[in-house]
Formats: C-alpha cells, sequence, structure tokens
C-alpha cells in the first residue's frame, strides 16, 4: 500500500476510535482537533506523533518546528513548548496517533537486535525533530489502530507492533535521536538527568556546577550541551517551567497572585507578573479570569 492509501486509512482509523477510552491498545495517543487555537504552553515528554491530516506548530526557544500530514515528530526529553494547530476544522479536523517513547523499550530493543551504538564523537541532537514518515512506519501505525477493533489481537500483537515502530524509528532519519533515550551512557540521557532534576526542584535556586556534576560534566560542555538538546539555557528552562506551574495553579484556585509567584520559586512579585506577561502574553490576575472562564465555558458545553 503506498502512502496515501495508508494516510486514508489512518485518518480513518484515528477519526472512528479518538473519542474512545480506554482504546483496546496500551500506550496508544489519538488526538482529534475541530478548530485551530491560539499557542498554548505545555511540558511535551518523549513521544512519537504521526500526523494524519492537518498540521501543527511547536515552539522550543528560537526553534519553530511546523508538521503536519504524513509527517512525524519525536520529543526526546521533557521540553518545554508552545504549541497550536494551525490547519484543523469541523470538515477537516486535525488528526495525529501517538506512542510514548520508552528509554526501557528503546534500550531492550537495541540489545535484542545488536543495534551499532553511536560512534563516538556523534553530536549532541535537538532534544524534537520533525521529518517524513516513511510507507513502513505509516503500514505499521495503520496495523496498530486496526487492533483497536480487536481487543483480543490486541493484546497479542499490539506489542509486536509497537516493537516494529520502534524499529523504524531506531533505523530511520532520526534514528541517533532515537537511540539516545536508551543508551544509560548518552549525551542525551546525561542532559535529561539535568532537566528532571529542574522540574522536580523549580522552585528552588539553580546551580550550574551542581547540574553539570549531575550530568557527569564540566560546566561550560554542560551549558553547550543543554542548549543543543533544549534550545534554552538551563535559567530559562527552570523560568518556563516556573511560569507554566504557576499558570496551572492559578487556573485551578482563586489564590493570590503573589503568592503563587512565590509558590514555584519567584522571589519578586513584579518580576514574576512582568516575566508571566512577557510568556502568556497578559498580566497573571487577567489571564486566570481568563482561563478560568473558558474552562467554565467548555464545561457548560459539554454539559449541555
Amino acid at each position: 500500500m503506498h502512502p496515501p492509501a495508508l494516510l486514508t486509512e489512518l485518518r480513518a482509523l484515528i477519526d472512528r476510535h479518538a473519542s474512545r477510552t480506554p482504546l483496546a491498545v496500551d500506550g496508544l495517543m489519538l488526538t482529534r482537533a475541530d478548530e485551530p487555537e491560539a499557542p498554548s504552553a505545555s511540558v511535551a515528554r518523549p513521544v512519537l506523533a504521526i500526523v494524519a491530516q492537518g498540521s501543527k506548530r511547536l515552539t522550543l526557544g528560537d526553534r519553530v518546528h511546523d508538521y503536519g500530514a504524513g509527517q512525524y515528530l519525536v520529543v526526546s526529553v521533557d521540553l518545554p513548548v508552545a504549541g497550536h494547530y494551525t490547519q484543523a476544522g469541523p470538515e477537516v479536523p486535525f488528526l495525529a496517533c501517538g506512542l510514548a517513547l520508552e528509554p526501557a523499550k528503546i534500550a531492550s530493543l537495541l540489545l535484542d537486535t545488536g543495534a551499532a551504538p553511536l560512534p563516538r564523537g556523534t553530536t549532541t541532537p535537538h532534544g524534537l525533530a520533525v521529518c517524513d514518515a516513511p510507507a513502513e512506519l505509516l503500514d505499521a501505525a495503520v496495523r496498530l489502530l486496526r487492533l483497536c477493533d480487536r481487543p483480543d489481537d490486541a493484546r497479542v500483537l499490539g506489542p509486536l507492533i509497537e516493537k516494529e515502530i520502534l524499529w523504524r524509528l531506531i533505523t530511520g532519519e532520526q534514528g541517533a535521536l532515537v537511540r539516545q533515550i536508551g543508551l544509560a551512557d548518552s549525551q542525551l540521557t546525561h542532559i535529561g538527568r539535568a532537566i528532571h532534576w529542574i522540574r522536580d526542584h523549580h522552585t528552588e535556586t539553580l546551580r550550574i556546577d551542581d547540574l553539570a556534576r549531575l550530568a557527569g560534566m564540566s560546566a561550560s560542555p554542560f551549558h553547550r550541551h543543554f542548549r543543543a538538546v533544549t534550545a534554552l539555557t538551563p535559567i530559562q528552562y527552570q523560568k518556563r517551567i516556573r511560569l507554566q506551574e504557576a499558570r496551572l495553579l492559578l487556573m485551578s484556585s482563586a489564590g493570590d497572585v503573589s503568592d503563587v509567584g512565590f509558590a514555584v520559586g519567584y522571589d519578586s512579585a513584579s518580576q514574576f507578573s512582568r516575566e508571566y506577561r512577557r510568556a502568556f502574553g497578559r498580566p497573571p490576575g487577567q489571564d486566570a479570569v481568563r482561563l478560568r472562564g473558558e474552562a467554565a465555558n467548555s464545561g457548560a458545553r459539554k454539559g449541555s
């Protein structure tokens, strides 16, 4: 089956199953969006996403990634991104499927297959990449989604097709990036340790020398590799995480804005408000009122 036919079937399968929960295939994620949206911030986890219809834009630091039908996205570490659907509508919705990329599964596949390790001196890859999906990858994705209609088959065949998909990634255009996810001693894994520390301790003072030691590097190479992966400095990364956590707190509670700023690690209420406005386009108080209103309206529409 050639790519246009594969995409046609993939679109139909995603559209049919996107509203079903739970899915018969463990770990499978399906997305349908019926309208474009304003950019929203989130933390992208390690994932493969294949777009069957429509398009989306993700911004990471100063890098902009546009991807659409017939392309796939790979995220290798937790990254603070801003994203929105650029082509989506009721008649032609955005449709995509995805799988979480788990280091243990990738490592196991590398061991089982004896896949060659990355050569010494391999450049640290960016933490996010987009490229065209080959027919072999689309075919495996279609066969995986077909299992949504056959739960008995899914329990046996799902893990096998998932392994095939991982193999297509490892041997494909983004193979170096995907392999590093599963290699315990890769530069990406070392940077990942520092990223996880920042996420788990974002309210604390960040010390570059301590993070570099955690990653097993001296400060200068650590700073260079961190920026190569995330498109951000460690300080910028921490700031993005703090602001995203603050936005979640403001949306879920009616607490004082200053208290929220202090809760995520800011020492100055004015600095918090200034940086929040720069990131999200509104002061935190105004943004919180808007977000709560949108959430309330969405809930009312679903309940009607």
